[in-house]
C-alpha cells in the first residue's frame, strides 16, 4: 500500500492546460546554454570513446568488460547482467566492484580502471 504524500501532488492536465504555460515553464524546457553545454559534454564523450574502449580493452578480462559493457554503456541493472550472462548478481558485482578477501578488496573492473586512468593521466571523475 502507498503512503500519501502531501508533498506531492499528481495532476493531469489536458493539452489545453499545457498550452496555458510558457514554454521556460514547462517541466521539460531547456534554455538554449543548457542544451549548449548538454550538447558540448556529448560531443566530449564521443570524442573520448576510442581511448575509453582501448583502456577497457587492455584493464579487463573479457568477462569484466562484458559487464562493464552492459552495466554503463547498456544501462542494464546487475540482475537483468545476471540472467543474460546466466551468472549470479553476487558475481556481477565482484565482476564490477571486486570482493572482500582478508579485509580488503581484492579484483574489480573499476578498481583496475581507476589505476589504468591514473597512470594514463585520465581523470575519473
Amino acid at each position: 500500500m502507498s503512503k500519501f504524500n502531501p508533498d506531492f501532488w499528481e495532476v493531469t492536465l489536458s493539452q489545453d492546460g499545457w498550452r496555458r504555460f510558457s514554454t521556460a515553464d514547462h517541466p521539460h524546457y531547456e534554455d538554449p546554454e543548457d542544451a549548449a553545454a548538454r550538447r558540448a559534454r556529448e560531443d566530449r564523450a564521443r570524442a573520448l570513446m576510442p581511448e575509453v574502449r582501448a583502456i577497457l580493452d587492455s584493464a579487463l578480462t573479457p568477462r569484466q568488460r562484458e559487464v562493464v559493457t552492459l552495466y554503463f554503456f547498456e544501462k542494464l541493472n546487475q540482475r537483468e547482467i545476471a540472467e543474460r550472462l546466466d551468472i549470479s548478481q553476487q558475481s556481477v558485482s565482484e565482476h564490477l566492484y571486486g570482493k572482500a578477501r582478508d579485509g580488503r578488496t581484492v579484483g574489480g573492473a573499476l578498481r583496475k580502471l581507476r589505476k589504468v586512468c591514473a597512470r594514463r593521466g585520465v581523470r575519473w571523475r
